[in-house]
């Protein structure tokens, strides 16, 4: 899985082995804190507490030095006061480090206050104390939780070493494509010691920047998108032959067509053009995901549904775009930019959406280089210490400011309504206004900015008083509206004014299908007005903006796409 790039502005020397902090004071402890220092104390400095003060004491020590704190166990009967008003204090005092409630068998009262606490975000997990070794179900969420915490704060192999600008636009991007696709990689400033000996060692001129050097020893001045996943092994072309469905996209929707589609036997291909999990991808923690109780990245997310495809045999195509689909005789042609075409009976449109840019040209300028849209969560770990501001009042805005408070020092949510409560799902607002460094305004836009060469200042204004104020930041994040990557599509393929595809009922009037439809049969659900084209997600007319909802309508159309091919 990924490991997070350095900040953009140093490479840090690698600190001393992070450290797991237990505060027991029960009975049991002995036997906790074997199991731990059997596992993990060749990797992990773990440390024993038996009271709330001598952990806060522990806490405030190790906050000032090298030492990073990974993951917090504490009992919820601890002297002083309970375990989840200490892990509340570990949220203030080491933001990134992991925080887990320690329970026995039976206990609900712990129960009540596991709930209590999961909601505002004061703790990360729960987890019923060891009992015989090896106790595996106790080590899983242990080692979960580690494992989250290192994705975003440990550098292990890097398989692939970029050197650039730090706040060149083309650095960022390359940043952010290496983190979705969860590939290991570091990131080496080239004016730092580190980057300038890549660059001496590779032979590689300053003005081919940003120059990516791969595990084997290859060194690529400047590549392209495509250059990097060949490099990796990863298809970047299409091939020849005749498939049963091609899905566009491999978002949420369109992992779960490539999952449902190769597992039920139909010869799949996924065309993606930037990034496994989509706009999903991009989330540093989605709760509410059945399955997941503790909660799981969209990376993560997007990783092991790739993976599960893989396995079942569908093949995927990276790095070049949809251009044009038509249908010609039985087959639905789909054009993609390379100039290559992929035969199929059946389509799943899967594409989603982009976020909408704030149409600031000074803002636009400086669009990675400071101006982000999306979570970009390869950039949380450079805005430590920082002030930085996220615009949106959705879920997505409210994960990126959660995960971004983990390392900033303030983060401020600009909403242009009244309230989060329409918008957002209500864990998320508990846990913003509960973050002790987050802070929401509301109508409240942002009308410009500027820099040299980066992000330094933003104009806000008031929505109500039409006063302005200019603040200074390190960041934005955007993640406001959505804009569906539909233009490519041809006419036949009808959507609405914004864009979305229609489908299924929404193709008909009074009872019937529209005008242009050539068959006698009605439009399936999720049918758009080309028949065997389907489209999912967000690119739809009408659809639910969820991540399970997605996954749903792309087990459906699957379905639907056999029922499809059986009456053709």
């Amino acid at each position: 899985m990924p490991s997070a790039s350095p900040h953009p502005e140093s490479t840090p020397s690698r600190p001393r082995e992070p450290v797991v902090l237990l505060a027991d004071g029960s009975r049991m402890r002995g036997r906790v804190e074997t199991e731990l220092r059997k596992r993990y104390g060749a990797d992990y400095q773990v440390i024993v507490t038996g009271s709330v003060e001598e952990a806060v004491e522990v806490l405030v020590q190790l906050r000032g030095g090298r030492d990073q704190v990974s993951l917090v166990l504490a009992d919820q009967q601890l002297r002083g006061a309970t375990g989840t008003e200490l892990l509340a204090r570990v949220r203030q005092l080491h933001p990134a480090a992991r925080r887990v409630l320690l329970i026995t068998w039976g206990d609900q009262a712990s129960m009540e206050a596991v709930v209590a606490a999961t909601v505002p975000g004061d703790l990360d997990a729960y987890l019923v104390k060891p009992g015989s070794p090896p106790d595996e179900r106790f080590h899983r969420v242990i080692s979960e939780q580690l494992g989250e915490w290192a994705r975003s704060n440990l550098t292990g192999f890097e398989v692939v070493r970029v050197v650039g600008e730090p706040w060149a636009a083309r650095s960022h991007e390359l940043r952010e494509l290496l983190e979705r696709n969860g590939v290991p990689f570091g990131f080496y400033p080239d004016r730092g010691p580190e980057g300038q000996r890549l660059l001496a060692e590779a032979g590689v001129a300053g003005n081919t920047l940003p120059a990516v050097a791969m595990f084997d020893g290859r060194v690529l001045p400047d590549p392209s998108n495509a250059e990097i996943a060949q490099a990796l092994g990863v298809p970047t072309k299409p091939g020849g032959g005749r498939y049963d469905v091609t899905v566009i996209g491999a978002g949420p929707v369109g992992l779960a067509a490539a999952v449902y589609g190769a597992s039920e036997g139909l010869c799949t291909v996924v065309l993606e053009p930037e990034a496994f999990g989509g706009q999903a991808g991009t989330s540093s923690l989605i709760r509410n995901y059945l399955g997941f109780p503790s909660g799981i990245s969209g990376a993560d997310l997007a990783v092991r549904a790739y993976t599960q495809a893989r396995s079942f045999g569908a093949r995927y195509v990276y790095g070049s775009p949809a251009r044009g689909l038509r249908p010609e005789g039985p087959e639905l042609v789909v054009s993609v930019a390379d100039g290559s075409q992929v035969r199929s009976r059946a389509v799943v449109v899967a594409i989603g959406m982009a976020y909408r840019r704030l149409g600031i040209p000074a803002l636009d300028a400086l669009t990675g280089a400071g101006v982000f849209y999306g979570a970009a969560a390869a950039e949380a770990r450079a805005m430590k210490d920082r002030e930085v501001f996220v615009v949106g009042g959705a879920n997505s805005a409210g994960q990126a400011a959660v995960h971004l408070a983990r390392y900033a020092a303030r983060v401020t949510v600009l909403v242009r309504g009244r309230s989060l409560a329409d918008t957002m799902s209500s864990y998320l607002v508990r846990e913003l206004e509960s973050a002790p460094n987050i802070a929401v305004r509301y109508r409240v836009a942002v009308t410009g900015g500027a820099g040299q060469g980066r992000l330094e200042r933003l104009t806000l204004t008031d929505l109500d008083s039409g006063a302005a104020e200019t603040v200074d930041t390190a960041a934005l994040f955007v993640l406001i509206g959505a804009e569906p990557h539909t233009q490519w599509l041809p006419g036949a393929v009808l959507r609405d004014q914004s864009g979305f595809v229609l489908t299924g009922n929404d193709l008909r009037n009074d009872g019937q299908a529209h005008q242009g439809w050539p068959l006698r049969r009605p439009p399936m659900f999720l049918e758009s007005s080309l028949p065997g084209v389907f489209a999912a997600g967000d690119v739809r007319h009408g659809s639910v903006k969820r991540v399970a909802s997605a996954v749903g309508e792309g087990s459906i159309a699957i379905h639907l796409v056999h029922d499809y091919l059986r009456g053709n």
